[in-house]
């Protein structure tokens, strides 16, 4: 690849600004500066610390949308990098920097794209949007999830969305993301009765309490998944009880733990069944529970088949739909965009020291978004 093409360009120019969640570093403000000339109407909905941009071409349907984020998460030690994070390098054919492959090379494909599809296609059908935020890797409370409540309380509608992330996991084009899994998240303190190890009669020990109830909870089959979703799962991440004395029985036990669920299951009978088992077992107990994620699925309508195509025409590649890893920004665009998936670079270094992309894999990455532009608006 040429070094002056222009999606490595832009990418390049991405990398080298230290967005670290929720810091734009002035990203959006570079993205925005190349959609404006192409009839963009570019609009900040920034809250709370976090830059978002909900940029449109047009205002008929359908609305495509490309959807990512500019915040990158920390480098970790500096002088595990091979060269410092925020200045882009090439070596043997690869493109290093925070952010490489999650995902400002996406942006950068995204922004491309549309300008050549533009060109070439100045009276589309339809709309171009794209929705981009600074807090994703974040605590992801003030960014996608608010451009999606600001344009559903003034009516607006999408109708396919195609979200950057990093999906492939061989060669790019292999996989596309097509839902997520929910996840639900509980801190559970079991109670006891505190006292000394040598007079248990006069305490109650909420870890031997709990236990039966924790053997029952990590046995449950909590259902069967579907043709896109494995069964759903239920994981303790933290167990804790005591004052780190060898001679005292704890009067608590707190335990985290985290479902990560199918679209056959919701969070409400997960929640019900979980506290039938507790009950079941006489515990005396308290729970907090966080929905962070409602599952999302996308069948093989038009969107995947556009993009399906686009990637064959491209790459040669014939790629599969997934479901698998953790939630997305895509879970809460789901609730106003009835095509949700997710398609991007190999994600092998993603979150790791020396991120990387391979150069040539960025141009072929916007004509793919070009085609998947083409196929559904032209």
């Amino acid at each position: 690849m040429s070094s002056d093409d222009p999606t490595l360009a832009l990418a390049r120019e991405l990398i080298a600004r230290h967005s670290v969640t929720p810091d734009d570093s002035g990203c959006l403000d570079v993205i925005a500066a190349r959609l404006a000339p192409l009839g963009f109407a570019c609009e900040r909905i920034d809250g709370g610390g976090v830059s978002n941009l909900w940029a449109r071409r047009g205002r008929a349907q359908p609305v495509l949308c490309f959807a990512g984020h500019t915040d990158v998460v920390p480098t970790g030690p500096l002088d595990a990098w091979a060269t410092p994070p925020f200045e882009p390098t090439i070596r043997d054919g690869v493109l290093y920097g925070r952010g490489a492959a999650d995902m400002k090379s996406s942006l950068a494909a995204f922004v491309v794209a549309i300008e050549r599809f533009v060109a070439a296609h100045p009276s589309h059908a339809g709309s171009i949007a794209l929705l981009l935020t600074s807090d994703e890797e974040g605590a992801a409370t003030h960014g996608t999830v608010k451009v999606v409540e600001a344009l559903a309380a003034r009516g607006e509608r999408l109708d396919y969305c195609i979200v950057g992330e990093p999906t492939s996991v061989a060669v790019l084009g292999d996989t596309i993301k097509n839902g997520r899994r929910g996840s639900l998240s509980a801190t559970l303190r079991v109670k006891g009765l505190q006292g000394h190890v040598a007079y248990p009669h006069l305490a109650r020990n909420p870890v031997h309490r709990f236990a039966p109830a924790l053997a029952e909870l990590a046995a449950t089959k909590w259902d069967e998944g579907n043709e896109f979703f494995p069964p759903t799962t239920w994981q303790v991440s933290n167990i804790h009880a005591g004052t780190g004395a060898n001679n005292v029985i704890p009067g608590v036990c707190e335990v985290m733990f985290n479902f990560r669920f199918a679209s056959v299951s919701s969070a409400e009978s997960l929640e019900a069944r979980t506290r039938e088992v507790l009950d079941r077992h006489g515990l005396e107990y308290e729970i907090d529970w966080h929905l962070s994620g409602k599952p999302f699925i996308t069948g093989r309508g038009r969107l995947v088949a556009a993009l399906s195509d686009a990637i064959r025409e491209t790459l040669a590649v014939d790629t599969e739909l997934s479901t698998t890893g953790g939630t997305s920004d895509g879970r809460f665009i789901a609730d106003i965009c009835r095509e949700v998936v997710e398609f991007g670079p190999v994600n092998a270094s993603i979150h790791k020291v020396n991120e990387h992309i391979a150069v040539d894999a960025l141009a072929p990455l916007a004509a793919v978004y070009e085609r998947a532009m083409a196929r559904l608006l032209a």
